[in-house]
């Protein structure tokens, strides 16, 4: 790929190529193709963020395959997620990689220096929603985010979420995090002015039906500004918030 790049830049020097078209090819550029996976080298260039491995499912030797791959073709940072602990340990023998265990992501690299437009706020609305926070502040930092967390300021006792009004009107994006009935999403979007990612969990009794009963919610949620994600993705409320945070 770096042979390729190179001769696409040179063909823009000699005037062969316009910059336009240099860019359009870069773009569409191939994956690498290892069999069991097919190694997505451009997403950089395309989306503003590298691939990233989704670590469930898939054996030590896969992972590092792909590892191997991306780091011939550059990318000297790496987002592994819900990566077991027996897995990320192994892995750690052969790659520099930190293991955050709340969050199940493992980190190939040093984490970027923040450079967002403002910080990120992770709230929860319980100590039990912790690690799917920790996924989506630990995803938030590694793409560039200055992350404040807040958790534990469920609406039961709603007089601990005000002590942080603060914090929460000068975010530049919130994610609000919650099993149950999910009712934090709501009085969040009523107190802050920027927009609201909501996180359903599946904490909850038997009725609260594995998340569904928070997603229903925060989908019908009467404050302007709230986006919901699905069940228990961190991941995803982490990365939107990165995108939002970067505009």
């Amino acid at each position: 790929m770096v042979n390729e790049t190179k001769r696409i830049l040179e063909d823009v020097k000699n005037g062969v190529l316009s910059v336009d078209d240099a860019l359009l090819r870069l773009k569409v550029e191939p994956f690498t193709d290892i069999e069991f996976a097919k190694v997505d080298n451009h997403r950089k260039i395309r989306q503003g963020v590298p691939e990233v491995i989704y670590g469930a499912g898939k054996t030590c030797e896969q992972i590092s395959g792909i590892i191997d791959v991306m780091k011939e073709n550059g990318q000297d940072k790496i987002l592994i997620t819900r990566i077991e602990p027996d897995k990320a340990k192994d892995l750690s023998k052969n790659y520099p990689i930190t293991y955050y265990a709340d969050a199940r992501i493992g980190f190939y690299g040093t984490f970027p220096k923040a450079d967002g437009i403002g910080k990120i706020v992770v709230a929860t609305a319980g100590t039990s929603d912790i690690p799917v926070a920790e996924e989506a502040a630990i995803t938030a930092e590694s793409l560039g985010n200055e992350v404040t967390r807040i958790y534990d300021v469920g609406v039961a006792g709603i007089h601990r979420l005000l002590a942080y009004k603060e914090e929460l009107m000068n975010a530049s994006v919130v994610i609000a995090i919650a099993g149950m009935e999910g009712a934090l999403a709501s009085v969040v979007g009523g107190l802050c002015d920027c927009p609201v990612i909501a996180v359903p969990t599946s904490v909850g009794y038997g009725a609260s039906f594995g998340g569904l009963s928070a997603l229903l919610s925060m989908l019908n949620s009467c404050a302007s500004g709230v986006s919901v994600v699905n069940i228990d993705n961190g991941f995803g409320a982490g990365y939107l918030a990165s995108m939002i945070n970067h505009r």
